[in-house]
């Protein structure tokens, strides 16, 4: 697949860093035993590397290597989070920018637990002020208002959220915050501690350049969410119970441990590149492929222009967006359409409004250049014709 552009990094990650494949090959191929199930050479090994990817992940967040708990993707990572917080008769808020993944759980337990919830307004009339933010959530405070949930970085377009304002507020409140960084993780600097995280969840696969497969659900001291998955776990075999302290406690079964040792990898590679800098490489190309898509005329409707990143959302007026993006496939140019599993953002954003049935979504990493984004320009100008 070398000709190819490919522009869909909000999705995940593509290609991986070379010492990213090498980690995952060496794994499989060298000492892939099973953690915490024995004590020969390949389960140690095994072990050895799993505690090495949690210590990284605690370093480059701020956070204990014992809080870091391995899942198979962010979305489980919010569902444990949500799920195991919120009880009957508890209040969440979350953004009107989230993705499924918030939003689904916290609606299945508004069904299901007689939970309630509000949305507040991180985006409103074209941008995001802090002030604007936190006045929003203060209004839909309560006195039962158990969680905040919300994004870092819209998945739809590249609005960042105040996350250190929020977290300072859900402090003072006795709110338990939780962080969706899917998009925020390996693009923007984030440490737990300073912005008064609880709970963060993030994903091997998008920022960190790590394989699928692999995510995770970071904890604060202190925050102890309810278990939702029960199993094996190497500890207490004997009890009926799972065990009572993390990692092991919400760990049941066994680990994505190639996934985990690439993930390690991913993050080495972000680190040494660092996060400002990947973040001032995404921008200039996101303002490189607005100013190259705003020349194109007023077919071209770009959404929340105010706000640079690594994703740049638009539409081509008259054209349905999954038709452009097929046509642009046909090119050889890779890019998401669609309501990319968030009616929320896309109802704030009022995409239905312009007909084309959710909108194109082009979005950057760390290997692509001004050439693929001269070539998707290039692609809209066909459709265009």
């Amino acid at each position: 697949m070398n000709d190819i552009v490919y522009l869909d990094y909000a999705a995940t990650s593509y290609p991986k860093p070379e010492g990213v494949l090498a980690a995952t090959d060496k794994c499989m191929r060298e000492y892939c035993g099973n953690s915490g199930r024995g004590s020969h050479k390949l389960a140690m090994a095994t072990a050895e590397k799993i505690y090495e990817c949690r210590s990284l992940l605690a370093s480059m967040l701020n956070a204990s290597p014992e809080n870091v708990i391995f899942t198979q993707n962010t979305t489980y990572a919010l569902n444990m989070a949500i799920l195991g917080t919120l009880k009957s008769g508890d209040h969440a808020i979350i953004s009107n920018l989230e993705h499924n993944s918030t939003l689904r759980p916290v609606y299945n337990s508004y069904i299901s637990q007689k939970t309630t919830y509000s949305v507040f307004d991180a985006f409103t009339g074209g941008v995001t002020d802090t002030d604007m933010v936190l006045e929003s959530i203060k209004k839909l405070t309560r006195k039962n208002t158990r969680a905040l949930i919300c994004t870092h970085t819209s998945n739809v377009c590249s609005v960042t959220l105040p996350v250190r304002e929020i977290g300072e507020y859900c402090k003072r409140k006795g709110i338990i915050f939780i962080l969706d960084g899917a998009q925020g993780v390996g693009h923007d600097k984030i440490d737990m501690k300073d912005m008064n995280i609880d709970i963060l969840c993030l994903p091997s696969h998008k920022g960190l350049y790590g394989p699928q497969g692999c995510g995770a659900m970071i904890l604060s001291d202190g925050i102890s969410p309810k278990e939702l998955l029960f199993g094996g776990s190497g500890v207490n075999s004997l009890s009926p119970y799972m065990p009572d302290e993390p990692p092991e406690k919400y760990e049941a079964g066994t680990l994505p441990t190639p996934s985990i040792a690439g993930l390690c990898e991913g993050i080495n590679f972000v680190r040494e590149l660092g996060e400002s800098r990947i973040i001032g490489h995404e921008r200039m190309l996101w303002k490189y492929a607005y100013e190259k898509l705003s020349s194109l005329g007023n077919k071209i409707k770009i959404y929340a222009p105010n706000h640079s990143g690594s994703i740049l959302l638009f539409n081509i007026l008259g054209v349905k967006s999954e038709k452009a993006g097929e046509l642009l496939s046909d090119m050889g140019i890779c890019v998401r359409c669609g309501y990319h599993c968030a009616p929320l953002a896309h109802a704030t954003l009022d995409t239905q409004r312009d007909g084309c049935d959710g909108a194109i979504r082009a979005s950057f990493g760390v290997f692509n250049t001004k050439r693929d984004v001269d070539d998707l320009c290039d692609g809209v100008k066909e459709i265009l014709k």
